[in-house]
């Protein structure tokens, strides 16, 4: 297993290896012009291979601009969307999203910053459902990092998943990578869940099904690569980030966010959810 590697990208993984790959499969494809690069993990041999759980992996290659005034904002919006809606379960009335990370450390703010233009409904659906046809029931949590709450991500998670019974959890976190292109320009989604902090050697507990008992997909951007990867061999275990990472954080979290909200909750358009989150 190549455990050496700090990334959690998938299809960096793939991409060191040549040749074909026992319990692996790869495919590219386009959505609204976009690049999509597939690894599905099939088996222990695949997993073996790329050091990751079984399960499909999509990074979808971001355009040069996807702030919310572009004009490919649609275009990374609904293909992102697009992608969720593919590891979505079958039923999934009910969600809990895990919005992880650090708000205080900007490369780790993903998930906080996601999280304020995601749409709650679970309190409207419970008090008055007839009035929200289109909306699924969604509740969100910010469980922070041990350091600041002294409590796993994990175990709050848990918690709340046995109180508010969710067909699926979706996991939304900062990543890291290996290559320097796909820094704050890909996103992966998944549905084999996530090991928070693996890609910079900080591994928390797992949070999948076979450690919830549902469905976990997981949402994320690299926006950290150690230094090692770029030739500064010496710095290795030291990690950087874009010198813009303020504004691609930001652009990358609303971008998570509206593609989530068109995913789950059925006719709303990108001007909806401007309204609706203000």
């Amino acid at each position: 297993m190549m455990k050496t590697v700090r990334t959690d990208m998938a299809g960096e993984l793939r991409r060191r290896h040549a040749g074909e790959l026992r319990g692996v499969h790869c495919e590219n494809e386009k959505l609204n012009s976009l690049d999509v690069f597939t690894v599905d993990i099939l088996n222990k041999d695949g997993e073996d291979a790329l050091g990751k759980p079984r399960g499909c992996y999509y990074t979808l290659s971001l355009p040069r601009w996807f702030d919310r005034g572009s004009d490919r904002f649609p275009d990374a919006v609904n293909a992102l969307a697009s992608l969720i809606t593919r590891c979505l379960p079958k039923e999934h009335e009910n969600v809990f999203v895990a919005a992880l990370g650090n708000p205080d450390i900007t490369p780790d703010a993903l998930g906080s910053l996601a999280a304020s233009n995601i749409l709650v409904t679970r309190h409207l659906k419970q008090a008055e459902e007839e009035s929200f046809p289109q909306f699924c029931s969604l509740a969100l949590c910010r469980p922070g990092v041990l350091g600041t709450s002294g409590i796993e991500s994990a175990a709050q998670i848990e918690t709340l998943c046995r109180s508010i019974s969710p067909d699926v959890v979706v996991v939304i976190d900062a990543l890291a990578g290996s290559e320097a292109d796909s820094i704050c320009r890909s996103v992966q989604v998944s549905n084999a869940g996530i090991s928070p902090g693996s890609g910079v050697g900080n591994d928390r507990r797992e949070l999948s099904r076979a450690t919830l008992g549902l469905p976990v997909i997981s949402i994320g951007i690299p926006t950290v690569i150690d230094a090692g990867f770029l030739g500064e061999g010496s710095m290795s275990g030291m990690f950087v980030t874009p010198r813009d990472i303020d504004s691609m954080v930001r652009h990358g979290a609303r971008l998570i966010a509206y593609a989530l909200n068109l995913s789950l909750h059925h006719g709303l358009r990108i001007e909806d959810i401007d309204a609706l989150i203000g």
